[in-house]
């Protein structure tokens, strides 16, 4: 008697017969890095990672929170490109000349192009810089940090806090490698204007000339942004974007031990990320994926199809090895309507985190009768199904 809903898998191997599915984390790449992520631009989905959902210290690498809070500003029109931002002293002294770390060798009491503290915090990470527009947007360091950790919810980093605009370090500075590669994604995508200024080489500021410190912009390797970061604690960082036979990939890794390490590191990654991976189209829009049995309908099945046409970003490795798995919850219950979603598509392959499409039903399937239903749960009895 069909009084329980059972749950029905079928599966289907793709190309390889009997490959089991994978539920490990990604892996396929070694890196000294203590954190990495690699992640396709487009989509989101994450290629590789190595602890990137540990807390770590971002260090410099967090001024991407800063730049995106002022890129907001100006976007929105709260702020204009030609305004000018205080150095105040508080700004002086913490991050310029006087206090040793990265400037842009701000003057104390100046007043400073929003432009220009844009190219000041991204060529020559400067500290000096941040804390400006820390306070002219927020009225305080401390006001601004409370600020980013808010924006940084609403864009769902849901780990990131922040104490300062520099990434100076701090017990509440911390974010994850992948909530970084989201933050990039997020000014790549919806801040598009403002990211040209990641690729610029060097900057003058004060008479000083400074070089962008992102190695991976003197490489050919394609890669125009984003930004690097180095504190005893973190260690060599770096957020890097590029592209490569049209697919831009973003990496990030953290906690190599030298400049060169980092340098080095960071280019295998992305190397590795445009070689490997490939887009795969799986399925059509409208493709029939498997058929459902159906309960109390006129008919006793139901096609299964996807919406959209299924392209997987994945290695060549992973796509022999790909195993898709069709899994609802069923009998399905008439009626039911074209495109209603009744299951799930489950595409997954040794070191690939399971992707999951949803499946519709690819036709009506109206109830039966009165009589008809009778004679349908009699016959279950009967049959015991």
């Amino acid at each position: 008697m069909v009084c329980a809903r059972r749950l029905f898998l079928r599966t289907l191997v793709v190309l390889f017969f009997g490959v089991s599915v994978s539920t490990q984390a990604i892996a396929g790449f070694e890196t000294k890095a203590t954190h990495a992520v690699l992640m396709d631009a487009e989509t989101g989905a994450v290629l590789f990672e190595k602890k990137g959902e540990v807390l770590m210290s971002p260090a410099s690498m967090s001024k991407l929170m800063t730049l995106t809070m002022l890129f907001e500003a100006v976007k929105e029109g709260r702020v204009a490109l030609t305004d000018t931002f205080l150095i105040s002293e508080n700004a002086w002294r913490k991050g310029g000349a006087a206090s040793g770390s990265s400037t842009m060798f701000a003057k104390v009491n100046s007043r400073i192009p929003v432009e220009s503290l844009i190219r000041g915090i991204i060529v020559q990470s400067g500290n000096d810089a941040c804390i400006a527009v820390a306070e002219a947007l927020a009225g305080s360091e401390k006001a601004f940090a409370e600020e980013m950790t808010i924006r940084a919810r609403e864009l769902g980093m849901s780990k990131a806090t922040f104490a300062n605009s520099t990434g100076w370090p701090d017990p509440k500075q911390k974010m994850t490698a992948s909530e970084l590669a989201i933050l990039a994604r997020h000014i790549i995508i919806n801040l598009p204007e403002f990211y040209p200024y990641f690729d610029e080489r060097r900057f003058t500021w004060n008479g000083i000339k400074q070089s962008n410190r992102n190695p991976l912009l003197y490489l050919n390797v394609g890669v125009d942004g984003l930004k690097t970061g180095h504190t005893e604690e973190s260690g060599y960082g770096l957020v890097a974007s590029g592209v490569n036979k049209d697919r831009r990939l973003i990496m990030v890794i953290n906690g190599t031990d030298s400049n060169r390490a980092r340098s080095e590191e960071s280019q295998r990654l992305i190397e590795w990320g445009y070689r490997e991976f490939r887009s795969y189209k799986l399925f059509s829009a409208g493709d029939v994926i498997d058929n459902a049995d159906v309960f109390q309908g006129v008919y006793d099945k139901v096609p299964l199809v996807v919406a959209h046409d299924v392209s997987v970003l994945m290695t060549r490795a992973n796509k022999r090895n790909l195993v898709t798995k069709a899994e609802w919850d069923g009998p399905l219950n008439a009626p039911i309507k074209t495109g209603q979603r009744v299951g799930v598509l489950n595409l997954s392959a040794p070191d690939m985190r399971t992707v999951r499409i949803p499946l519709l039903a690819g036709a009506d399937v109206e109830q039966l009768g009165i009589f008809g239903r009778l004679m349908n749960s009699a016959k279950s009895m009967i049959l015991g199904e």
